[in-house]
């Protein structure tokens, strides 16, 4: 019987060689696992500072989400409250006493510094409430307060616009740097099994899906969260010009009435 050559030998120790590093590669992946967790935990530490910048934008994002959601809620239920009693037919300075003097949401500040204004102006000896002058400087207190108070319900509305874009672009900086880093291992390795790309690639990809998950909650809810302000803020100019409205007919219809009782009129 022949004996195997010096070709035949090598030949065998490479495939020893061969699997024997795709017998250790496998048991690597075995131990670093393919779950979240595990692929955090082993990947480079740039990728985890792109991984942990990521979470912790998503969980601002999801604050930012249902703080607002909240907010929506509570100032349309209010405005509903409001609008019910200002159109039950009470004393307009009744109502300005109990809401408008101290607003607590934004259609009482709307009504206050409309009601505010007119109250000084009629204050003022000889003035004529009907004049241009003061039906101007009652349209401006309410422009004023819907911008201040539509700038208030938006903050950190901004915030969601600025992450949904940005965040896949942060992943993907992480997936690239994190496949230079896969190729770097396969070059130490001398090997390009599957099971030795595996978990450098998963790493990788795991850093974009993070900013997937990051983004697609902040763009969407970007949109809907100011769509309601917007819709809120329509619903506040609506308002302020109806109430602008009453205060000029009622302006028009107490002109000969003395200064000090015309402000005491009723819806």
């Amino acid at each position: 019987m022949e004996s195997p050559g010096p070709e035949g030998a090598g030949s065998g120790q490479e495939r020893t060689v061969d699997h024997a590093v795709s017998s250790s590669a496998l048991e690597a992946v075995s131990a670093t696992g393919l779950s979240p967790l595990d692929l955090f935990l082993h990947a480079s530490i740039v990728v985890k500072l792109v991984m942990l910048g990521l979470i912790l934008c998503s969980a601002f994002v999801w604050a930012i989400i249902a703080e607002k959601v909240i907010l929506i809620r509570r100032v349309n239920r209010e405005a509903t409250e409001f609008e019910d009693r200002f159109w039950s037919g009470g004393s307009l300075d009744d109502l300005y006493e109990s809401d408008g003097a101290r607003p607590t949401h934004p259609v009482a500040a709307v009504f206050g510094a409309a009601m505010g204004e007119w109250r000084r102006s009629a204050r003022i000896s000889g003035v004529d409430l009907a004049r241009g002058g003061v039906r101007d400087r009652i349209d401006r207190a309410i422009n004023i307060t819907v911008a201040r108070e539509t700038e208030r319900l938006e903050r950190h509305v901004i915030f969601l616009a600025t992450i949904g874009p940005v965040a896949p672009f942060v992943g993907l900086f992480g997936t690239v740097w994190g496949i230079m880093h896969a190729f770097g291992s396969i070059a130490s390795m001398h090997n390009t099994n599957l099971s030795v790309v595996a978990p450098g690639i998963s790493e990788a990809l795991f850093a974009t899906a993070i900013g997937l998950v990051t983004a697609i909650p902040a763009y969407i809810a970007y949109n809907l969260i100011s769509n309601s302000f917007g819709n809120f803020a329509e619903r506040m100019d609506a308002f302020g010009t109806e109430f602008a409205a009453i205060l000029s007919r009622q302006s028009e219809e107490r002109g000969d009435e003395p200064a000090s009782s015309r402000s005491s009129g009723k819806v």
